[in-house]
């Protein structure tokens, strides 16, 4: 794993003080703190007693300057401050954690580890092909792959638990300390049981008709449910209530596949797995809309190293390659 280039020296008073005087156990107070909210709570986990615990509160807010909790009738509640201060110290741990793993992995021989954040609705293959290239001349770079919806894994990426994210480029998204690269856009299709799809696709949808059908869909508040529901308000039908709603494209291709009368709606690169691995079909139609684009997200500050830079370039190349593939019904 590379070294990244040495840090500049501390450029205020206060940053010298912090060098000087802040220590783990610090921080681990605080967040105590800030999870219990009460100093007797936090004495007894701690296994320490309260006024000690009280003092060190004392010297931590002289060093930053200011209260970093206040008491109220709910506990010790965090001001302004101390919200930064608990925020700054949670992404710390978090780095010494990942510190802590990439040292193991270096016993066990291998060379980093990485902890990527991804949306459920992306192909398998595109994943596989980034994740083998960022392991060139066999370096023993291992990964572990966190799914979840964008909003939460962009919070987890600026607590520094994900080392960046593979979600969607969205105008409602808190982009605070955050800086994100487009990768490529997906087209949604109609997925269906095969006889199904036969039959759907033989003349122009009938929106009216569809409702009437088993949909299987995403969670409420995903990009893809919203764009159904905004589509099928647009054609001035009521959106049909799914009978099953899930994250897993896997599971919904199986639904899919087993129900005659069962739909959903997916990207297109999704969709073409299903019919390899779930034995799905795509109904021949085309929707004139795309989905918000797919983007790799990653923090604005802090050291990017060596194999976070060779995941983000093999990604971009396997979203190259997956672009100049012809394009699946």
């Amino acid at each position: 794993m590379s070294t990244p280039p040495s840090p500049p020296a501390a450029s205020t008073t206060l940053a010298r003080r912090m060098i000087a005087r802040l220590k783990m156990k610090h921080l681990m107070l605080l967040l105590a703190i800030g999870e219990q909210r009460s100093l007797t709570r936090v004495a007894e986990r701690m296994a320490t007693s309260q006024p000690a615990v009280t003092q060190t509160l004392a010297e931590l807010e002289g060093l930053f300057g200011a209260p970093l909790f206040i008491r109220s009738p709910r506990g010790m509640e965090p001001t302004a401050l101390g919200e930064l201060v608990l925020a700054r110290a949670q992404a710390l741990l978090a780095d010494l954690d990942h510190w802590a793993q990439d040292i193991e992995a270096l016993g066990h021989e291998r060379a980093a580890h990485l902890h990527v954040g991804v949306i459920p609705f992306l192909p398998g293959r595109m994943l596989a092909r980034a994740i083998d290239g960022t392991r060139p001349g066999g370096q023993r770079i291992t990964v572990t792959l966190h799914e979840n919806t964008s909003d939460r894994l962009l919070a987890r990426l600026r607590d520094h638990e994900l080392d960046c994210v593979i979600g969607r480029a969205s105008a409602i998204l808190d982009m605070t300390g955050l800086k994100h690269t487009v990768l490529y856009r997906q087209e949604p299709r109609l997925i269906a049981h095969r006889r199904l799809a036969a039959r759907l696709g033989r003349k122009p949808l009938a929106w009216g008709e569809l409702t009437g059908l088993d949909w299987v869909l995403g969670a409420r508040q995903t990009p893809m449910r919203e764009q159904v529901t905004d589509f099928f308000l647009r054609a001035g039908v009521e959106p049909p209530p799914p009978f099953v709603e899930s994250l897993s494209a896997k599971v919904i291709g199986e639904l899919v596949a087993a129900n005659e009368r069962a739909v959903s709606i997916v990207p297109a690169d999704v969709a073409a797995e299903l019919v390899r691995i779930a034995g799905v079909a795509i109904v021949r139609h085309r929707f004139g809309w795309t989905l918000p684009p797919i983007a790799l997200f990653q923090r604005k500050r802090g050291a990017q190293y060596q194999e976070q830079q060779l995941f983000a370039q093999a990604l971009r190349q396997a979203c190259a390659e997956m672009a100049q593939a012809p394009a699946s019904e």
